[in-house]
């Protein structure tokens, strides 16, 4: 059943354009880790945790990768990919769809690059199989909780009492 229809859809929210590029920029950030699930050659789906570059959504996320990875394998069979955030702590949860490009764009590495990532490129941000990967966003789905854990955890109770009269958050659609 889609949100839209749910019985508690008066907590529900349909953002596009500026507004929506706003509201995903406000819920992603400070989140530092998403799964990105692409589409595998037999169909199935492969996901794997990446670090989300700290830089102002305007439509697009960065992630730096390795060239030879089978992530970029996949996006070039199939550019779709699906991005998941979860911040339990602040009850904040997104899934964003959009389509993934892969470039060897050097002056892209050395804006994003940061120390943490010589775990992975031991070389540094000179290493011959770093690529950026930009995944264009199209859409996406949020679901967060207002006010505080204690407070949630009240409405939550108090929803369960009375069939979903009480409020506990806001979920919605964006398209970008």
């Amino acid at each position: 059943m889609s949100e839209k229809k749910h019985p508690h859809a008066k907590d529900y929210k349909e953002l596009t354009g500026p507004e929506g590029q706003k509201k995903i920029a406000e819920l992603v950030k400070g989140i530092h880790i998403a799964m990105m699930v692409t589409v595998a050659p037999d169909g199935s789906m492969d996901a794997r945790p990446m670090a989300v570059q700290d830089t102002p959504f305007e439509g697009s996320l960065w992630f730096l990768t390795r060239a030879s990875s089978e992530k970029v394998t996949e996006l070039e069979g199939d550019r779709h990919i699906t991005l998941t955030f979860s911040d339990p702590g602040n009850s904040k949860y997104i899934t964003l769809k959009g389509r993934g490009t892969v470039t060897r764009d050097r002056a892209r590495v050395h804006e994003l690059w940061n120390a943490m990532y010589k775990a992975w490129f031991p070389q540094g941000e000179d290493d011959p199989d770093i690529a950026v990967l930009r995944v264009d966003v199209l859409e996406g789905d949020f679901w967060e909780a207002s006010g505080s854990k204690v407070l949630f955890y009240a409405k939550y109770l108090a929803a369960a009492a009375t069939g979903g009269s009480v409020s506990v958050g806001t979920s919605g659609h964006v398209t970008v």
